[in-house]
């Protein structure tokens, strides 16, 4: 997995948001290295990010990602080939994107530490409906052939616990296989009987070609049932591949 840093305009085109959507008290699940919390407060937004690399790499995150990305380099090459440019022109553009949205991160996480929480999907360490509308990108759907249905399940069931009116999810499309994850309707009738009512909505973004959709949860009539023990997950740590490299004899 690749901790990305992506941007307040990117959040806003990839979840459709609007100025009444960020008049309410937002969650960034996981926020990684993005400046989505950083530029929501200079804007007076109430929002918080979560993740559990805040609990190990917390100072120095931001600048992990704009280094893990600069050695990765040739590997984004590839793995975007073929991509109609769109919110990067090319892969400089994004690590150049990324790079100084880690660095809004890494100074707002240091000035305002209780913005940033260290939690980790499927259990997160808020109390139910803390928020109005939760963000969820690139992780649910992105690693769909690795998390598997019964992590997929227990998230989804969790981020709308957290949510007092909406959970958006993006994309829809799994990373590795460029397509749609392919037990997403199976998951929409089961959150449909626990009362959490979905819909699937195009987004004016894309970073893999044809993955511009996102998931919408409606959460206001869920009432999530007494806390149990969370499933066992096959969740692949974040590695950071420049430091390994430049250990002696590797």
């Amino acid at each position: 997995m690749l901790v990305s840093a992506r941007s307040f305009a990117e959040y806003r085109a990839m979840f459709a948001l609007t100025d009444r959507d960020l008049d309410q008290r937002v969650l960034d699940c996981p926020g990684g290295a993005a400046s989505f919390v950083a530029e929501a407060g200079r804007r007076g937004i109430d929002a918080v990010a979560v993740d559990r690399e805040y609990a190990v790499h917390r100072e120095e995150l931001g600048l992990l990602v704009e280094r893990e990305s600069r050695f990765k380099r040739e590997l984004l090459v590839q793995e975007t080939a073929g991509f109609t440019p769109s919110w990067y022109a090319d892969t400089d553009d994004l690590i150049r994107q990324w790079s100084a949205n880690a660095r809004l991160f890494r100074a707002d996480i240091a000035a305002r530490p209780e913005r940033y929480v260290a939690g980790a999907l499927p259990e997160l360490p808020f109390p139910e409906a803390s928020f109005d509308l939760v963000l969820s990108s690139h992780l649910v759907f992105s690693y769909g052939n690795r998390l598997g249905e019964e992590f997929h399940r227990a998230a989804l069931l969790e981020l709308a616990r957290v949510a007092r009116r909406e959970v958006r999810l993006f994309p829809l499309m799994v990373y590795d296989t460029r397509e749609r994850y392919g037990g997403l309707e199976r998951l929409r009738e089961e959150l449909a009987g626990a009362g959490i009512g979905s819909r699937v909505e195009r987004v004016a973004y894309e970073f893999q070609p044809g993955d511009g959709e996102m998931l919408v949860l409606s959460c206001a009539g869920y009432r999530a049932p007494p806390a149990a023990a969370p499933p066992a997950t096959a969740v692949d740590p974040v590695r950071w591949r420049h430091r390994e490299a430049a250990r002696p004899g590797e």
